[in-house]
């Protein structure tokens, strides 16, 4: 009781109306900074800042006078007031998370602390991806976070978005699939293209009015019905932007060049036709990039060749066939096709290795001992005649029963890339072995069965040439002009050391400890952990968990290291029928190595720019189609429980990684009705208010799936000791 009165009192000391003031004050000029270059009335701004009392209401346009007076705030001869202060302005790029409000990226990271924070309102219509111009608000908002607003959009990054189309009587939407896009599409009915209700279709926006809620849009392309395969992974490669067709002009192009190698071209090169050479590549492969040649030599050293699909002497600059092949920039791996960045003639033949055929190459060439040792190495254009083609299982298969084609040169190559293989790791080197799914598809791409591929030694001793041709390509260069030579490096910057603290705080949860303290020994203390999780329920998990808190590796002409592979150079050489980057190796290889000078370096680092970017749409593409089968394969598989490990929590869900089938799905918060779940964002977990109960990265959890939406590529699960009030459907949605 005292107390109340105590309080009751204070509010009539001159102190409490100087609080009560300078709060108001405070309100007032924050609004008004956070409205930069608009001009209000004190009524606009009593009803603005909901001040419903009348003693506040009063103060209004006396601390608006005030605040005039110290030069904060500035009055027009109408009584409309408005900001004086300077706010700052970044651009960037919107990072549209959910509906309510979207994070600016700055594109200069040291012009504001973190990425700011824009609610809907004043997003100005700003999608997912677009290049923005911002007002920063000066004082920080209720999230603690820095806050602003958008004034300007600079650059669209899509006006076309795929989804499924909903008619009504008088109008239609499309609702898109891309889960950043928060607006459906609003099509006049004549501007449907024939497309039926529930139909996919592509639909470019061609008007955003400002008071319009949604954009309006008009059908481009009618895709089918929602659900069926063809369809939908049609839909997945144009959401991604990814082309249908190769251009007539490009492909006229390589049906142009002729198959016939000339003499003067052989003559050129040197000629390893009678050297035994072989592929070894994916069962389903077409494209034969690289192969190796093997002989001994009269000193009882080894002589081993990396040969490479000699790319750019078929694609010239300046033709359509390179400005698609730098469009593209790399080829597309979807779950059931292949969009390669060339056309079919040069990838699958002209370009591609195949056996019993004559083929132009780039090559590294190393002399080795038995120790696996380079001795010497040579780099430059040859010619070969591949003796065999083998299937990884093939290879591996020769090896392991020591019988069969060359048998005896792929074991002394195996026993050779397990030397290389170790003294990589010795210098460092981190061994990351990600899971990879594959599907079983019948002949509607129906998903019959899901399996994790297996990573064998003739993987790896693929892998350990084709790393040690990169190196030594990168090196030669370098070592050359001491890195002062314009050339294409493939880069690993070191981790960031508070996101390896963060992952080894997570990799504890799972009941493994990583000492991230020492600098030196990072790359000993992740490879102790891949090695422990190998086989293991959260294996996956963490790999997926590790990787994200390393930095990404990327195209760039600046010669940095590679953390992950402990090489102080690298580069893509390996790869050009299916990589850019590679082609522009090759060339910069070729233009050195017949004695030119250095190019200008910015025209080069704008195409590796272009090449990553391409490179992260690719991946995005594949993880989406991927993600697609694995929501189909959970629709169409048995209702029952399921062992699972919690792989992430945030504030609106809790994603399970099924054990059984590496599907991930997302319980959500507001279906967790035995309990009201608190968010503990510093530990990742939530936390029952009630119960106290804990869900936390890492446990073990039994799931069941109560809804799958192919649409957005999503799988709905619930705890297996929930009771199930009534059943819910698991069909398309």
């Amino acid at each position: 009781m005292g107390r109340k009165s105590d309080r009751k009192h204070s509010k009539h000391k001159s102190g409490g109306h100087s609080n009560d003031a300078a709060n108001l004050a405070r309100r007032i000029l924050q609004f008004l900074d956070a409205h930069y270059g608009e001009e209000f009335n004190s009524k606009q701004i009593t009803k603005h800042l909901e001040i419903r009392d009348s003693l506040n209401k009063g103060g209004v346009e006396p601390i608006l006078y005030q605040l005039v007076d110290s030069g904060a705030v500035s009055r027009n001869s109408r009584n409309y007031f408005s900001s004086t202060k300077d706010p700052s302005f970044i651009t960037g790029t919107v990072d549209y998370v959910n509906p309510r409000f979207a994070f600016i990226i700055p594109d200069d990271p040291e012009a504001v602390d973190g990425d700011i924070l824009v609610k809907e309102a004043d997003l100005k219509q700003a999608l997912d991806g677009d290049k923005v111009r911002v007002m920063v608000f000066p004082l920080k908002g209720k999230t603690g976070r820095t806050e602003g607003r958008v004034l300007e959009i600079t650059e669209r990054n899509r006006d076309e978005f795929v989804g499924r189309v909903e008619i009504s009587p008088r109008y239609a939407f499309v609702v898109p699939d891309f889960k950043k896009m928060h607006k459906d599409i609003f099509v006049h009915r004549g501007d449907l293209m024939g497309a039926e209700h529930n139909e996919k279709v592509i639909v470019k926006l061609t008007e955003w009015r400002e008071d319009d809620k949604n954009p309006t849009g008009k059908v481009i392309r009618v895709l089918g019905k929602a659900g069926l395969h063809e369809v939908e992974i049609h839909s997945i490669m144009a959401e991604f932007g990814l082309p249908f067709e190769y251009p007539k002009e490009a492909d006229a192009e390589a049906n142009e060049i002729p198959e016939k190698i000339s003499e003067k071209e052989i003559k050129a090169r040197k000629d390893y036709r009678d050297v035994l050479t072989f592929t070894i590549d994916p069962i389903d492969a077409k494209d034969f990039d690289d192969a190796i040649s093997y002989r001994e030599l009269e000193n009882g050293n080894l002589e081993i060749g990396v040969h490479i699909a000699d790319v750019t002497h078929y694609v010239k600059p300046k033709t359509a066939l390179e400005k698609e092949a730098y469009n593209r920039a790399t080829s597309v791996y979807l779950v059931d096709r292949t969009i390669p960045m060339l056309p079919e003639r040069l990838s699958n033949g002209l370009c591609s290795l195949r056996p019993k055929e004559d083929k132009l190459t780039f090559a590294c060439v190393f002399e080795m001992d038995r120790s696996a040792n380079v001795l010497k190495h040579w780099i430059g254009r040859t010619i070969i005649h591949s003796d065999r083609r083998f299937a990884y299982e093939e290879a591996q298969e020769c090896i392991d029963t020591q019988s069969g084609d060359f048998y005896q040169e792929l074991t002394f190559l195996n026993e050779l890339a397990k030397k290389i293989r170790k003294q990589r790791f010795d210098k460092g080197a981190v061994n990351f072995e990600t899971v990879e799914v594959k599907f079983k598809l019948d002949e509607a791409g129906k998903p019959l069965g899901l399996f994790v591929k297996e990573r064998k030694d003739i993987h790896k001793l693929i892998e350990e040439f084709m790393l040690l041709a990169n190196k030594y390509v990168a090196e030669f260069i370098f070592k050359k002009n001491q890195g002062m030579d314009t050339f294409v490096y493939r880069t690993h910057d070191s981790p960031d050391l508070d996101r390896l603290e963060t992952f080894s705080g997570f990799a504890k949860r799972f009941g493994h400890q990583m000492d991230v303290t020492n600098v030196q020994k990072i790359s000993s203390a992740l490879n102790k952990l891949m090695d422990e999780i190998q086989g293991k329920p959260e294996q996956n998990v963490l790999e997926q968990l590790a990787i994200r808190s390393m930095a990404k590796a990327k195209y760039t002409t600046e010669p940095k290291g590679h953390f992950g592979l402990a090489f102080a150079h690298y580069t893509h050489f390996t790869s050009p029928i299916r990589r850019y980057p590679d082609m522009m190796v090759h060339r910069l290889l070729e233009h050195y190595l017949e004695g030119g000078k250095s190019p200008e370096a910015q025209p080069w680092e704008q195409k590796c720019l272009h090449s990553s970017e391409r490179e992260k749409r690719a991946a995005d593409a594949e993880r989406a189609s991927i993600k697609y089968k694995q929501v189909e394969f959970m629709s169409l598989a048995e209702q029952k429980d399921y062992d699972g490990i919690v792989s992430g929590v945030t504030e609106w869900g809790v994603f399970v990684e099924i054990t059984e089938t590496k599907c991930e799905g997302m319980i959500r918060v507001q279906d967790m009705d035995d309990d009201y779940y608190e968010y503990d964002e510093r530990n990742m977990r939530l936390i029952g208010s009630r119960s106290k109960k804990m869900i936390t990265l890492g446990d073990k959890v039994k799931v069941r799936v109560v809804n799958t939406d192919i649409d957005r590529r999503t799988i709905d699960l619930e705890f297996a000791d929930n009771d199930r009030k009534k059943p819910r459907s698991r069909a398309f949605n």
